[in-house]
């Protein structure tokens, strides 16, 4: 009888061992990401324009060497993510396009790792705010750029960092909630004259 449950035990171990040889990995799972409500408040600072940004973010004066004044940084730290945004004045029409060219010239430095990057125009005639918002599809450095301008007097531009690997499967999430802070931002800018 002993030597019977042996046996039982021994096949049954040896079939359970057997049967469906595919097998393929799992995929890799990622961290639960909670979402902050969505609050603003203004940025009035001492610069020509204000805005408004979430109350999760915060905004710095950018102290890199070579930052010019009203060059500021809004930090998301939660999800490891800068805004950097310049400002200048716009002097001359040379001055204009100078800036407007080098605002695309950034934005098309990505097209190594890029997917697809798309134009999409901004205009908010009532507030004089016009402007070009960059979409960078892949894994690049960075996924969201714009510049805003009044065509004669101001002119900012934005660009979107993670401190992390650009990865778009892992940071997409979190770019698509930062991107409607972004939207928020964009249309409720205003220049001071």
């Amino acid at each position: 009888m002993r030597l019977a449950g042996f046996l039982m035990i021994i096949a049954m171990l040896f079939s359970a061992c057997g049967g469906n040889r595919d097998y393929s990995p799992k995929p890799r799972g990622y961290f639960r990401i909670e979402f902050p409500d969505k609050v603003y408040q203004q940025y009035d600072g001492g610069c020509p324009f204000t805005f408004q940004y979430p109350k999760y973010a915060v905004v710095e004066i950018d102290s890199m060497r070579g930052s010019k004044p009203c060059w500021l940084n809004v930090q998301f730290p939660q999800f490891k993510g800068t805004l950097h945004l310049s400002y200048e004045d716009i002097t001359s029409k040379k001055v204009f396009n100078e800036l407007v060219e080098d605002a695309h010239l950034f934005a098309f430095k990505h097209t190594i790792k890029a997917t697809s990057i798309d134009e999409g125009a901004i205009a908010h005639p009532a507030t004089k705010v016009y402007g070009i918002y960059y979409t960078i599809d892949g894994n690049a450095a960075s996924s969201a750029q714009f510049f805003l301008t009044d065509s004669t007097r101001h002119y900012l531009r934005g660009a979107l960092y993670f401190n992390t690997e650009p990865r778009l499967d892992s940071i997409q999430p979190v770019l698509t909630f930062i991107k409607k802070d972004m939207d928020v931002m964009i249309q409720g800018l205003r220049w001071k004259n």
